[in-house]
């Protein structure tokens, strides 16, 4: 019981640092996590190191109140702070040979005669190995690593296979670096020394927490990076899914994928995306293999670990290099329309598609002209200093642009005047939290073989930094303002309570001063593209950029509809994005009208949204697009013109999205046996599975106004008290959509097309 609360008390601890840190966190996929039964939860790709448990623990516990267990690295736990709250959460510690390293005496190199023969120059190999330890080789060949079996001499040593493995081309690499050396007078390759870690004490304990119906977190690539693509899995969570269940046959584990997607992962405020995959079982067949041990043993091994890959897969995002990525979001954002906002489940699943997409297709003529032309346009834009999302709005200068301009000066100088305090009183943690993040990201990068650039600790050490300069930070204040009171003679009850009200309102004081910088941030990123606009001459690089840009777009969705269905098959079944040029909406609210998550009329008018972006459109003639609003499936322009410069709340850098309304209305899924809602979110990616699951109720259902009446109940129990408008039923046909009469009211539309749903399913 007390470790219980113990372990949810830091789990509402770490609930608000993680809110705090960042802007948004969205789970996908969350019916996917089995509500019983032993679990193993199997993370990638590793890009926050501390934070990745924390907020993949978060969301399990949000979805399903399950404890989930991490096996976390027994060097991380003896550090005093991550220790102590590793221990609060029930850390499982796994010591690494790595974590233990030290350098071995003089210089290695291989026979020429057997690859598997290392000799040394200077050595002592009879008192630094013995069998079992390993050997690891320098950065320059990968840091490869072998087991020792025997130790022959001081000067002699046999390991179990090659260096790089079997293939020789560790070995061939190994073999030319000692030549390069040898010809600037180096003998050979320095080397470390790994001692052999036995961990058949925490294979047992992870056995016994799933035979206890228990769930247990791992990132298997091993430790934390920041490249692009997944690094090799570690056979660990492979051993303990096979191991549990070869020693109790009732136990039947299953494993979740989960895919951690971030947007700017380091950066204070990005967005994170927690994508739960479904759920694997472990084959009866390779339990059997395992039992046998032996080559069985291993190859059952190896075979459950490329299953565990492929569920990866699915859930994560693998780019090559950071060139192919930076490509694939350049041609999302092309593919996607202007106005149209997309959820960060969207913005995950369509990077996902159009990488595999592209890496299969990447010597096409067509593919390969387009990445071309693609590159060239982001080269453009960024000569010009204006982002994508604001090259379809670019206008031609005007009073209203210079006015525009001034009023959004007046704006930024009324933000940061009410942000100044907030930023002068975190400043020195802010300033310390930078300074030393960096410093220990140079370390990491420098201790790492796999780091390109140490990204990946800053943002942990970032907030282990904030939290320990924090309280000291607050406690001074509190004695400052203390020491003022007395010498402005105040009361003596004035002074005794100066700093508990100091110690309590800053907390206040500082989250309304983040508020209020992330409306200033907004604007200052919405000032470029003005300025340039009224640089006299650049009306004609605007219309040269607009012209290429649409031209791209069409591009992009003639390509994609040409290679699409070649790789997928249910791909003009869930195609709901059109090419840029699409016709814009009318004047008038119909079909195509897009509310906003609070009822107002379209996000990009909502008071309540974003204030600022309210008052451009009162102040400055642009509430004719309010009026329109935008496409929730064609991803129309707000207007015919378009011309209004983009709106602030908008950003490249961090992919916008209303994440109501983005496909209108998806209903939870609901588990039959349960009648509860498993997941509270919905999300494009899951369309399909949510189809399935409404036409399984819907057969089961004696009229499709029951159904309706259901999904009526279950968006109330998600709501509470509040109430939507009729919602269009996802059985509709796109291609129905596209020909309604859009002088017709959204409601009228909606109700006709639900019906003639209803009716041809029924029929069918």
């Amino acid at each position: 019981m007390s470790s219980a609360i113990t372990y949810e008390a830091a789990l509402v601890f770490w609930r608000m640092v993680t809110q705090i840190f960042f802007r948004e966190i969205r789970p996908r996929g969350a019916f996917n996590i089995p509500p019983e039964g032993p679990l193993i939860f199997v993370g990638a790709p590793h890009h926050n190191q501390f934070l990745d448990p924390l907020l993949l623990t978060l969301e399990v516990y949000r979805e399903t109140h399950r404890h989930v267990q991490f096996l976390t690295a027994a060097k991380s736990m003896k550090r005093k702070a991550i220790g102590f709250f590793a221990r609060l959460m029930d850390s499982i510690p796994v010591s690494r040979a790595t974590d233990e390293a030290r350098p071995g005496t003089g210089l290695v190199y291989l026979s020429l005669d057997d690859p598997c023969l290392v000799l040394g120059e200077g050595t002592k190999f009879k008192t630094e190995f013995v069998p079992k330890m390993q050997i690891m080789l320098p950065k320059s060949v990968n840091s490869a690593v072998a087991e020792v079996i025997e130790v022959i001499s001081d000067t002699e040593l046999r390991v179990k296979k090659e260096f790089g493995g079997d293939s020789g081309k560790g070995t061939i690499r190994i073999r030319e670096k000692i030549g390069e050396g040898r010809e600037n007078g180096i003998k050979g390759l320095a080397f470390k020394v790994l001692p052999f870690i036995d961990q058949q004490e925490m294979y047992r304990g992870v056995y016994q927490k799933l035979k206890e119906g228990g769930c247990i977190g791992i990132f298997p690539e091993g430790g934390s990076h920041d490249r692009t693509d997944l690094l090799p899995l570690k056979a660990g969570v492979s051993i303990m899914a096979l191991g549990a269940m070869a020693n109790d046959p009732t136990v039947q584990v299953k494993i979740v994928p989960v895919g951690l997607s971030y947007f700017h992962a380091h950066r204070f405020r990005s967005r994170a995306v927690v994508e739960f995959g479904t759920a694997l079982d472990v084959p009866t067949e390779l339990v059997d293999m395992f039992k046998e041990g032996g080559t069985k043993k291993r190859e059952a091994v190896a075979k459950f670990l490329d299953l565990i890959y492929d569920g990866l897969k699915t859930v994560t995002i693998r780019a090559p290099d950071y060139d192919t990525l930076m490509l694939i979001q350049a041609v999302r954002r092309l593919y996607k329309t202007p106005g149209q906002y997309l959820t960060l489940g969207q913005v995950v699943e369509l990077n996902r598609r159009f990488l595999e997409g592209y890496t299969h297709f990447k010597d096409e003529p067509r593919v390969q002209k387009l990445r071309t032309d693609v590159l060239k346009y982001n080269r453009l834009i960024r000569d010009l200093g204006i982002r994508d999302h604001q090259v379809p709005r670019a206008q031609k200068a005007s009073w209203k642009t210079l006015g525009l301009l001034v009023y959004r000066l007046v704006l930024l100088i009324i933000w940061t005047s009410l942000a100044l305090p907030g930023v002068i009183l975190n400043g020195p943690m802010f300033i310390l939290a930078s300074i030393i993040s960096r410093q220990k990201a140079k370390e990491a990068l420098a201790a790492s073989v796999v780091k390109v650039a140490g990204r990946d600790v800053l943002a942990t050490w970032k907030i282990l930094i904030s939290l320990g300069i924090a309280p000291v930070m607050y406690a001074f204040y509190a004695i400052v303002a203390t020491i003022v009171a007395v010498k402005a003679n105040a009361s003596l009850a004035t002074r005794i309570s100066t700093p508990f009200l100091v110690i309590l309102a800053l907390p206040f004081m500082n989250y309304a001063a983040l508020k209020f910088g992330e409306a200033g941030m907004d604007v200052l990123k919405s000032l470029r593209p003005l300025i340039v606009a009224l640089i006299p001459g650049q009306q004609r690089s605007f219309d040269k950029v607009k012209a290429m840009r649409v031209r791209l777009s069409n591009e992009v969705a003639e390509v994609i509809n040409e290679f699409g269905p070649k790789i997928y098959d249910d791909f003009d079944q869930f195609r709901i994005l059109v090419p840029a040029s699409a016709p814009p909406s009318t004047g008038n609210p119909g079909v195509w009208r897009r509310k906003s998550s609070v009822g107002q009329v379209d996000a990009q008018g909502n008071l309540l949204i974003h204030p600022m972006t309210w008052i451009d459109e009162r102040l400055f003639g642009w509430s004719r697009s309010a009026k329109c609003g935008t496409s929730a499936w064609g991803g129309s322009t707000p207007t015919q013109d378009s011309s209004r410069p983009a709106t602030p709340d908008l950003s490249d850098d961090e992919d916008h999205g209303d994440y109501d309304h983005a496909v209108n209305y998806i209903s939870a899924y609901e588990d039959a046996s349960r009648h509860k809602v498993r997941s509270r979110q919905g999300s494009y990616a899951d369309l399909q599975r949510l189809r399935m699951t409404a036409t399984t109720q819907l057969n089961a259902s004696s009229s499709s106004s029951s159904l309706r009446t259901n999904e009526s109940q279950s968006l109330h129990m998600r709501q509470g008290s509040r109430q939507r408008k009729q919602s269009l039923s996802d059985l509709v046909p796109v291609e129905r959509i596209g020909s309604v009469d859009r002088q017709e009211t959204f409601k009228d539309v909606t109700t006709s097309l639900n019906k003639e749903a209803s009716g041809q399913f029924s029929g069918a």
